[in-house]
């Protein structure tokens, strides 16, 4: 369907017949019941044909090119420096691929030191299993000259203290036995705290390979051969996530409704560089308070074609349909309601119709009209119901630059 299009028009009710007929073209000789003579006093008036066609209903919306997703990669191990990096802006990198290395000299020195320590707390612990089996053997041979010294006083060989002693070293003896398994125990206590440390310094050496958590394209790069890697500042890299772009644009509040995902637009980018296609990914469910702008996000076909940061328009088709259409300035509204003046036998007659959608400055009638039916082109020529005209055809449209 042709849109913006431009159509003659005589205004004046006093032109002449040949300055009319110059804009657009001969009149109809007949009207009504009058003759040819009284027909070139009536005001000529350029009158469009009500016809079929397709109409596209349009929404335009602006932003700029921004990626789907954005990753960001910082370091899992603070206060190293890097010691060397593999990636670069630009670069496409798959998941698990290795973008800078950190320095992990102080991590293998600290790991050595807590392996040493744990091999003397692995030999102190040997020595306090064989005090335990020496303290056992004590509290036996205590145990039996405990039961010895018992037999004695009952038979009033030996003296009573001679059996509070002997009773008093048993117990000596088992005190030690319980010390040495309690000092056992703290022993392998202590051994694994330091097999936790060795795996928390084993796991930071792993990390100071700095791997890509997704796939897709290096956006940014704040990493520096030297500089000591921080979890707390900004990351080292950035990644669109699968190489991915979208236009984030907005939209006003009146057409926020009319959108929904899966439409199809088309994008200009900004002067005019190059047009791209999409459809829309997502419809936020709200307006910014202050703009009263709604925002959509239209995932681009070829991503390739566009750079992050760059400004587009676009335009999202949401109806389409075949359907009777006049131009946008034969249709006006009045306090009868949405009404054209059709022409009919050279008479002038107010008629109401229901518009639907508007595609440019063509307009979809919905009732009221049919196909072939004359209207003034230009609701707004100065003349009423039922007054007679001449009726000048319009001539054929040009299309809008």
């Amino acid at each position: 369907m042709t849109r913006g299009l431009k159509y003659v028009l005589c205004l004046s009710v006093a032109c002449s017949t040949a300055l009319c007929a110059g804009a657009a073209g001969a009149a109809d000789a007949s009207v009504g019941n009058i003759d040819a003579a009284q027909v070139e006093n009536l005001p000529a008036i350029v009158v469009t044909a009500a016809q079929e066609g397709t109409v596209v209903e349009r929404v335009i919306a602006t932003g700029t090119i921004q990626p789907v997703e954005e990753v960001y990669v910082a370091p899992l191990v603070d206060g190293l420096s890097i010691r060397s990096l593999a990636a670069d802006v630009g670069d496409t990198v798959k998941q698990g691929d290795t973008l800078a290395t950190l320095n992990d000299d102080a991590l293998v020195l600290q790991k050595s030191q807590l392996a040493a320590m744990r091999a003397k707390a692995e030999a102190s612990l040997a020595q306090m299993k064989a005090q335990l089996i020496e303290a056992k053997a004590n509290a036996e041979e205590a145990a039996k000259a405990r039961e010895r010294a018992e037999t004695l006083v009952k038979s009033g060989a030996t003296s009573q203290a001679i059996f509070d002693q002997a009773t008093a070293a048993s117990k000596a003896a088992l005190s030690r036995v319980t010390s040495a398994e309690q000092a056992i125990s703290v022993s392998m206590a202590e051994i694994k705290v330091m097999d936790a440390q060795l795996a928390d310094v084993d796991l930071k050496l792993a990390r100071t390979a700095v791997k890509a958590p997704v796939s897709g394209i290096v956006s940014a790069r704040t990493a520096r051969i030297g500089a000591i890697a921080m979890g707390v500042n900004q990351p080292l890299f950035s990644i669109i996530r699968d190489g991915e772009i979208e236009l984030k644009a907005d939209v006003p509040e009146s057409a926020i409704l009319k959108l929904a995902i899966g439409q199809k637009a088309t994008m200009t980018l900004g002067g005019g560089a190059a047009t791209l296609t999409g459809s829309i990914r997502l419809v936020e469910p709200t307006l910014n308070n202050d703009t009263r702008l709604g925002r959509v996000y239209i995932r681009l076909d070829e991503p390739e074609m566009a750079r992050v940061g760059m400004f587009a328009s676009a335009e999202i088709v949401t109806q389409e349909r075949q359907g009777l259409v006049l131009p946008l300035s034969a249709v006006t509204t009045s306090r009868e309601g949405t009404v054209a003046r059709k022409v009919e036998d050279g008479v002038v007659k107010l008629v109401k119709v229901v518009t639907g959608i508007q595609d440019g400055q063509v307009i979809e009638i919905a009732s009221g009209l049919k196909a072939g039916d004359e209207v003034i082109a230009k609701a707004g020529a100065y003349v009423r119901d039922g007054d007679r005209v001449r009726a000048v055809k319009a001539a054929a449209p040009v299309a809008a630059n």
